[in-house]
């Protein structure tokens, strides 16, 4: 069953966003450049997938503020939902959480915790690495969301209904960590320690957190089916 899903790319310079999503997602990618105002003028997809960014959902910039309005509608409309990075706090701040700056930036391979109850991390183990960027995270849950992962650094996985979100980069490859971790504005000392960390045997255990995307496309199309078998009951009666 072929699906079609919104790629509502946030990054300023979406290339890597682009090829690692494309790379990762069993589905036909239908992409917005979020940044420069892009949304679709319908909701007939399959599901939403909003990217990381270097912007910060709480920043006073038009393009968030559509981008926002658009996934509200989106949700209202019953369209299932995976957010990363950005898009994980954007969801959260959509559905009524709140997002807030941390006192210390996460960065490079670490370890996080689920609880085996989530479909979207069926078959990853209940400790896994994942690569991590980010300066602000989820501080508190929106109304009626669960938690289901997380480390010393808080919440890295929630979900309401058809909303799931994560704050790691499950879809990074190594070129787009060490492009990512060379960019930021850290000390020398601790940017040597994060390129130094980015070796195959990080990345390929980083990679058993890429199972979500077929979690997430799998759920995707049971409920495909679930509402075409409603309909036709319905049309039945």
């Amino acid at each position: 069953m072929s699906l079609r899903i919104a790629l509502l790319n946030a990054a300023h310079d979406g290339e890597d966003n682009r090829r690692n999503f494309r790379r990762e997602l069993d589905a036909d990618l239908v992409e917005y450049d979020v940044t420069e105002r892009e949304l679709p003028d319908h909701f007939a997809f399959d599901a939403c997938l909003v990217t990381g960014s270097r912007a910060s959902v709480y920043w006073d910039e038009p393009w968030i503020a559509d981008l926002e309005s658009w996934v509200d509608d989106a949700i209202d409309e019953g369209v299932p939902f995976l957010g990363v990075c950005f898009g994980h706090q954007l969801l959260a701040h959509t559905l009524g959480g709140t997002v807030a700056p941390m006192d210390d930036y996460e960065i490079g391979y670490r370890t996080v915790e689920h609880d085996g109850a989530n479909p979207l991390l069926s078959g990853v183990g209940e400790e896994f690495t994942v690569f991590t960027t980010h300066s602000d995270h989820v501080a508190e849950l929106p109304p009626g969301a669960r938690q289901f992962a997380e480390n010393d650094y808080g919440v890295h996985g929630f979900r309401k209904g058809d909303v799931f979100a994560v704050q790691f980069h499950p879809e990074y490859d190594p070129a787009t960590a060490e492009d990512v971790a060379s960019g930021k504005d850290l000390p020398d000392e601790r940017i040597e320690r994060v390129l130094d960390g980015i070796t195959e045997e990080n990345y390929q255990a980083a990679c058993e957190a890429k199972q979500l995307f077929d979690n997430f496309t799998d759920y995707v199309r049971r409920q495909r089916v679930a509402a075409a078998e409603s309909e036709q009951v319905a049309s039945d009666d």
